[in-house]
């Protein structure tokens, strides 16, 4: 019976996680733009092939190559498009380069062409004016913060009431099957109501807005106007593009006279330390689905374990430890439930061969036999699924974990990916190129703990035992092979500590 729950609970392991074991990893975009030497603002222009820009708000037609403005603020990159006083991209460069590509992000107006107007070390400004109206775009960035103040301001310039309608582009998501983040991105909702996380393919509206923002696998974008009672929305632009934004009530300009918006924006990591900092409402841009609770203890019980020892593969090994002994009962429980199992098992064959014409009446004198000798078959299934919502959550908590990448531990270069050690020439099939080392370790322990566990046992069940001795170990390993290193060392761990206890068990008499 155990096997056969371990047997499904591989299986569904392979459904679930081997698309994301077997994608490519996302590769760093090269960016020549540097900061100088002085550490001030560089501003420099790039072309940006049409291709890369071929949906607009309103009429979705190909724009020509265009020039874009990088505002370098330390450690990111803010790209915007002058023209429509936009972002275009953000580049993060700490440990490893990342980008958060908004597309036209922050854009309010798409019918008129914008000019920059200044820029500073801590501000950047873009200007429209026609005989009818002036509209100002003031982006302000505070060193050292991942906040910026967009202040928008609009002007009649004409003789006639102008009418408004208050929108603003959050970003444009990328839902394409080469683009790898679009697995991870999806979308926050927050009203005064309800908060809403929903996946980005998905249209929705939500009135009374508080914020909104989007995320991919470690950075995020949020959105929260100060002044304007607004609504949020999510629209497919096409089958590839999902686009996100605030829109607010129509409003009256009369001649001469002059409105302003203020809008506060996040642009950063996941980080729940920053966002709690900053404002604990948007920490709820972290989420982890169903099992969203035990992944955020976990990250709360992994970073108090880093504050101790300062290194994050330390940290996991602490929380495996931890975990174990935190099911160490339960574990107990399966262990001595084996061990009786194991002794049971030469009067169950013995049953087996005598009743097995008589199914009905073996599978009753095998359930007397559990009962008489106080054996529960199914004692040793427990701390197995126990561990599932477990790992499935810190598979989501360690695979989005921005603290993880880059993160050094032994001979792993970043625990948020593979922990390869070399790659080889030729690819091995399911496994590809990369030689890791985890997985292979945890497979040989994952043998070992089989064998010595193993109920004895005579004819077909033997063979039975002894090919699923062989095929439990090869299929999780093939379906951990290109994990997360940190996820493998987690369950890595725990596996060697059951083996340990498990020796110890099988001394005893």
């Amino acid at each position: 019976m155990e096997k056969r729950l371990v047997l499904a609970i591989a299986l569904s392991l392979l459904v679930l996680l081997s698309w994301s074991a077997i994608s490519p990893k996302p590769q760093p975009i090269d960016n020549k733009g540097v900061m100088n030497d002085k550490g001030q603002i560089e501003v420099k222009t790039q072309q940006i092939l049409a291709s890369n820009s071929a949906a607009v708000l309103l009429q979705p037609v190909l724009e020509p190559a265009k020039e874009v403005v990088k505002f370098t603020q330390g450690s990111r990159d803010i790209i915007f498009d002058p023209s429509k006083a936009s972002i275009v991209d953000v580049v993060f460069k700490n440990k490893l380069e990342h980008h958060l590509s908004l597309k036209f992000g922050l854009l309010s107006d798409n019918n008129n062409l914008f000019k920059q107007e200044s820029i500073s070390n801590e501000q950047i400004s873009f200007v429209y004016q026609d005989q009818n109206k002036r509209i100002s775009k003031k982006f302000i960035i505070p060193n050292d913060s991942y906040i910026i103040d967009l202040e928008i301001k609009i002007q009649n310039l004409s003789s006639s009431p102008l009418l408004l309608n208050p929108q603003l582009i959050l970003g444009r998501l990328d839902l394409s099957a080469k683009n790898i983040q679009s697995r991870y991105q999806d979308i926050l909702l927050s009203s005064k109501e309800k908060t809403i996380h929903s996946a980005a393919g998905k249209e929705l509206l939500v009135n009374d807005l508080k914020f909104v923002g989007l995320r991919d696998q470690y950075f995020c974008a949020i959105l929260e106007p100060v002044d304007l009672i607004t609504s949020a929305y999510v629209k497919k632009i096409n089958p590839q593009e999902t686009e996100v934004g605030i829109s607010g009530n129509e409003i009256t300009l009369k001649p001469g006279e002059q409105i302003g918006h203020l809008y506060r924006i996040y642009l950063g990591p996941q980080d729940l330390k920053i966002l709690d900092s900053i404002k604990p409402e948007w920490s709820a841009i972290i989420y982890f689905g169903v099992f969203d609770f035990i992944a955020q203890l976990l990250l709360q019980l992994l970073g108090f374990f880093y504050s101790l020892v300062h290194n994050w593969g330390w940290a996991i090994i602490i929380l495996s430890l931890a975990v174990y002994l935190l099911l160490f009962p339960l574990s107990l429980k399966q262990m001595r439930s084996m061990k009786e199992m194991q002794l049971l098992q030469p009067k169950i064959d013995a049953l087996r061969k005598e009743l097995k014409d008589n199914p009905q009446r073996l599978n009753k004198e095998i359930m007397e036999l559990y009962k008489e000798h106080k054996v529960n078959p199914l004692g040793g299934c427990l701390p197995l699924l126990l561990q599932m919502p477990i790992f499935f959550a810190l598979y989501q908590a360690l695979i989005r974990s921005v603290a993880l990448r880059g993160a050094h531990f032994l001979w792993i270069k970043d625990l948020s990916s593979p922990d390869q050690l070399f790659t080889l020439k030729n690819s091995i099939p399911l496994l590809g190129n990369q030689v890791n080392i985890l997985p292979i370790l945890m497979a040989i322990g994952m043998f070992v703990q089989q064998k010595i566990s193993m109920v004895k046992a005579t004819g077909e069940a033997a063979q039975q035992q002894k090919i699923m001795s062989i095929i439990m170990p090869i299929m999780f390993g093939v379906i951990f092979y290109q994990m997360p290193s940190g996820l493998v060392l987690y369950w890595f761990v725990n596996s060697v500590l059951m083996l340990i206890y498990q020796v110890r068990l099988n001394k005893q008499k």
